[in-house]
């Protein structure tokens, strides 16, 4: 199997995903039920772990399949374009265009933890994005198995 290796790094990072989200869930709870903003910073690091789990999927395959990772200032945003797209020679859309625009909204916010500090989030959007946090993973999810079984097909 020529991407069989591909798979299964991609299906363990599905499951580490999954163990993210739940977390992220779990610390909003705890936040909520204990008015603790450590809690709150957990979600926040969890979120973060979200959307770089998946841009690790998608560099993976950018290098594997598409031979070709974007090297522009804003790459991030360019690589979560690439896997929206078909590649007419090679694959099929990686997530469809619904699944990116969620997606999108985890990329943003990763940006925004990565330059300010913690406390100065804003609780409102925090607690949005992790009651919206699972939805998007399904969608992901979905979309990486339908993937992943393009990838065995052609084997």
């Amino acid at each position: 199997m020529i991407y069989e290796s591909l798979i299964g790094r991609i299906n363990e990072s599905i499951s580490d995903l999954n163990d993210v989200v739940d977390r992220a869930e779990l610390m909003l709870k705890k936040s909520e039920q204990t008015n603790d903003d450590c809690y709150l910073d957990g979600a926040v690091l969890n979120i973060h772990g979200f959307y770089s789990g998946i841009e690790s999927i998608f560099s993976d395959i950018a290098r594997t399949i598409d031979q070709s990772m974007p090297s522009t200032p804003n790459w991030h945003k360019d690589l979560l374009l690439q896997m929206s797209a078909t590649l007419s020679t090679s694959r099929p859309p990686v997530i469809q265009k619904k699944t990116r625009y969620c997606l999108q909204e985890y990329l943003s916010f990763r940006h925004v933890v990565r330059n300010v500090y913690a406390f100065n989030l804003k609780t409102g959007r925090v607690k949005e994005l992790v009651q919206e946090l699972r939805e998007c993973y399904n969608a992901f999810q979905q979309d990486i198995h339908v993937f992943i079984a393009f990838l065995e097909k052609i084997e």
